[in-house]
C-alpha cells in the first residue's frame, strides 16, 4: 500500500504532464495550431519545463526536442522516486534506458487514447467540429497508411481499430523490453 499509492499518483501526474509534453511535440510536428482550448491547455501545463529546456535543447527541423526531453525527464523522475521508495537506487545505471522505454510506453498509451477518441467522435453526430477537426488532424497520420490495406466494411472504417491493435502489440514488445532491462540491472 505504501508503494501502490505513490506509484499510482506518480503515474497520473507524469502521465498528464509527460503526455502533455509529448502532445505538444506531436502537435508542433504536424503544425496543428495551438489557438484551440486543447493547445492552450497543453502550453499552460508544459511551459514551465519546456521553455527553460529550449535554451539548452534546440529544435531539429520540425521536432521540438525540448518537449521530448521534458517528457523523458519527468518519466525519469518518476522512476527515481519509485526506486527510492523501494530502496533500489543502486540500479541508477539503467535509469536512462528504463526511462526511455517508459517514455515510449507513455507515447503508445497517448496515441491509443487519441485513436479511441477519434473513433468515438466519428460516431457522435453533434460533437464539436473544432474538436473533431483537431483530433482528425492528429489521428490521420496514424490511420492513413492503413487505409491502403484495409477497405471499408459496410461503410465502417476499421483502420483506427487496426492502428490500436498495432499500438498494443508495440506496448507488449515495450513491456517485454522493460522486463529484460530490469533483469539486466540486477
Amino acid at each position: 500500500m505504501f508503494y501502490q499509492i505513490p506509484s499510482f499518483l506518480l503515474d497520473v501526474i507524469v502521465g498528464l504532464l509527460g503526455g502533455a509534453c509529448l502532445l505538444r511535440l506531436y502537435m508542433q510536428y504536424h503544425r496543428v495550431p495551438f489557438g484551440n482550448p486543447l493547445g492552450r491547455f497543453v502550453f499552460a501545463i508544459t511551459d514551465w519545463i519546456v521553455l527553460p529546456l529550449r535554451r539548452i535543447v534546440p529544435a531539429v527541423k520540425r521536432w521540438d526536442l525540448a518537449s521530448a526531453v521534458a517528457a523523458w525527464l519527468l518519466v525519469m523522475l518518476k522512476f527515481l522516486v519509485l526506486w527510492a521508495l523501494i530502496g533500489a537506487l543502486g540500479r541508477w545505471a539503467i535509469l536512462p534506458l528504463v526511462s526511455l522505454i517508459g517514455l515510449m510506453q507513455l507515447a503508445v498509451s497517448g496515441l491509443t487514447a487519441l485513436l479511441i477518441v477519434y473513433a468515438v467522435l466519428s460516431w457522435v453526430p453533434n460533437a464539436s467540429s473544432m474538436l473533431q477537426d483537431l483530433i482528425a488532424r492528429l489521428s490521420e497520420p496514424l490511420v492513413r497508411p492503413l487505409r491502403r490495406f484495409i477497405p471499408l466494411v459496410g461503410g465502417v472504417d476499421l483502420s483506427p481499430l487496426a492502428a490500436i491493435v498495432l499500438l498494443q502489440i508495440g506496448a507488449i514488445v515495450l513491456g517485454s523490453l522493460m522486463a529484460t532491462v530490469f533483469g539486466m540491472g540486477r
